[in-house]
């Protein structure tokens, strides 16, 4: 999810509240694939391919969690659906088979950091504020935060930040691991945005189906041991060997030149 002088073809981002969801597409998409089309699963196939390359794109949506007032009138039987129904988007958003980057450059809460919760990369203004507090509500997250937070900082932290609500800003949301990068608000209101463009410039250069089978290797081998893990990273590391990225690569690096990779 990145936005528009990254590099040719269609730039766009997904914002939650003030969280811009940037990814860096390595694969070629085509656009139903980012405006309400299918997304595509954790398969992760090489063989995905349509009209148009992405490089970079970023989806424009304004999501701080969910709408409280909205839900204070559902019936309780409407509750578990709706849930799931945005449990099912954020899993979506996970399982996007390119590299994705939380920009929040405002407030994350509840379902908005749920969502960041699902990117690979987190970056945030130390003027932002994040936190899952739904206890507060008596209720707990539903959108795969119980999961993911402690899979980010570990379970005795994530414990605690679930049971107090405690509510965080960049500077220590940093220091707990929770983001990866955090800087200091400009006077656009989009200093996480745009540090999320520069790592998603750097990621594009890369060869887009070792982009994908390296996120597919990272996310599966970190839900085994490390034996299994190590037999995903074979599996995967050999969907590589006969791309013409690969040959070209190699040869770039043979004769000391830049890559330009244009799929498989």
């Amino acid at each position: 999810m990145a936005a528009a002088a990254a590099a040719p073809g269609a730039l766009g981002a997904l914002r939650a509240g003030r969280v811009r969801l940037v990814a860096a597409c390595c694969a070629r998409f085509g656009p139903a694939a980012w405006a309400g089309g299918p997304v595509p699963r954790r398969s992760y196939s090489s063989e995905v391919k349509t009209e148009d390359e992405l490089r970079v794109r970023h989806l424009e949506e304004e999501n701080r969690g969910a709408d409280l007032k909205e839900r204070a009138k559902m019936h309780s039987s409407e509750v578990g659906p709706f849930v799931s129904k945005i449990r099912g988007v954020i899993n979506d958003i996970a399982n996007l088979p390119v590299p994705t980057i939380a920009a929040i450059d405002g407030l994350a809460l509840g379902g908005g950091l749920e969502l960041a919760l699902a990117c690979d990369i987190r970056v945030a203004a130390s003027s932002a504020k994040m936190g899952l507090v739904e206890t507060k509500l008596a209720i707990i997250p539903g959108g795969g935060g119980t999961q993911r937070l402690p899979r980010a900082i570990g379970m005795s932290l994530a414990k605690e930040l679930i049971f107090s609500a405690r509510i965080l800003d960049g500077q220590e949301a940093k220091a707990v691991g929770l983001i990866s990068h955090v800087l200091e608000q400009n006077q656009e209101g989009d200093a996480a945005y745009r540090k999320a463009l520069d790592l998603a410039r750097e990621f594009l250069p890369q060869g887009p189906v070792a982009m994908r089978v390296a996120k597919l290797a990272i996310n599966q081998g970190m839900e085994v041991d490390l034996v299994t893990g190590l037999a995903i990273e074979e599996a995967c590391y050999a969907q590589t060997i006969s791309t013409k990225d690969r040959l070209e690569g190699l040869l770039a690096f043979k004769e000391k030149r830049p890559p330009r990779y244009k799929g498989e």
